[in-house]
């Protein structure tokens, strides 16, 4: 399981480091892609094998499993660490979520999120007790 969050700075090659926390995880070979809210996702091979299942058996007849799933794969790089414990971002996958500096890994049980960290600022201006009650009203309840 992967959960924590940590702050990195993206150097000028677009190379962030990964925790070891979370590199003892993702083993050698992972996948980063495009996740949704204009972050990026890493998967390990086994979470990203499953990804790719649930992705297959969506309807290629509707528009939104169609994006999606281009969204997703489409985007996908397998990765791996170098020697300093670093990843390479590609740059559009950057840009996609505007990630140029300071950047924010947060665990999510079973992949990692990577956030530009002023968008991460944003993104946790949430009424939680709202959220949490959509949930709840949906049959969702911690």
């Amino acid at each position: 399981m992967f959960m924590g969050e940590f702050n990195h700075t993206v150097d000028a090659k677009g190379r962030v480091i990964v925790p070891s926390k979370f590199r003892d995880k993702l083993g050698e070979t992972f996948v980063i892609t495009k996740g949704f809210d204009r972050c990026l996702s890493i998967y390990d091979m086994e979470n990203w094998r499953g990804v790719q299942e649930k992705l297959a058996q969506m309807p290629m007849l509707t528009e939104d499993s169609r994006t999606i799933r281009r969204m997703m794969v489409g985007s996908a790089s397998e990765s791996e660490f170098d020697k300093q414990g670093r990843v390479l971002i590609p740059a559009p996958l950057r840009e996609y979520a505007g990630i140029s500096k300071d950047a924010v890994m947060i665990g999510n049980i079973d992949h990692i999120e990577i956030w530009d960290k002023d968008a991460w600022i944003r993104a946790q201006e949430i009424d939680a007790d709202s959220a949490a009650e959509k949930l709840y009203q949906s049959g969702i309840v911690l």
